[in-house]
């Protein structure tokens, strides 16, 4: 296909995929003239894949093209693939500093038999939202935190058999980026609705 085409198929401006060739995100097509190239299928997966690392994670050119670049050198481990695309698995160490509430946190997720990256930034999520708590006067430890990842362990599950039976790299870690993004306001939104149901129910008048 050419380059217009691309643009039509995948919703990015020309303009923009041009910029995506020059900063090396997406492999240039292939030349069938002095000013025209062909692209195919693998350009379409990867300039979806960039929208959606950029345009829907946030993620900077420079922090898209280390995913990429990563992803290239992961693509026999769909475990990887996600891990790389979701931002589960740093790609730079990064030294944090221990702290009772990261503690904690190890101490969640050994209990719930967690397979978990040593470096997953969610860790220090976790470890962030734990001392906060502390500090507005609601010293929950990390127990208080189990019912709650069951039913993120739920969620999962719902989330991973939405991209069974995708088997291409690119489609596998853009739809995970598409589904996860799109999905956390709706979960939210969700979680409100049910707390006023919930409330109507305990409190009638």
């Amino acid at each position: 296909m050419r380059i217009s085409e691309l643009s039509r198929k995948s919703g990015v401006s020309v303009p923009t995929i041009k910029f995506y060739i020059r900063e090396e995100l997406l492999p240039a097509g292939r030349l069938t003239s002095a000013t025209q190239a062909e692209y195919d299928e693998q350009h379409l997966r990867r300039l979806r894949l960039i929208r959606a690392l950029i345009g829907m994670r946030g993620l900077s050119v420079e922090a898209a093209r280390q995913v990429l670049g990563a992803l290239s050198e992961e693509q026999s481990s769909p475990h990887l693939v996600l891990g790389l695309a979701l931002g589960a698995i740093r790609l730079s160490e990064e030294p944090t500093e221990e702290s009772e509430q990261l503690a904690a946190v190890e101490a969640l997720i050994h209990e719930l038999g967690w397979q978990v990256h040593k470096d997953a930034p969610a860790r220090s999520v976790l470890a962030e939202t734990l001392a906060s708590l502390q500090q507005f006067g609601m010293a929950l430890d990390w127990h208080a935190l189990l019912p709650y990842a069951r039913l993120a362990e739920e969620t999962a599950r719902l989330d991973l058999d939405q991209l069974d039976g995708v088997t291409d790299p690119l489609e596998l870690a853009e739809r995970a980026v598409v589904l996860t993004t799109l999905l956390e306001p709706a979960l939210m939104a969700l979680r409100r609705l049910a707390q006023e149901h919930e409330s109507a129910q305990r409190h009638k008048e």
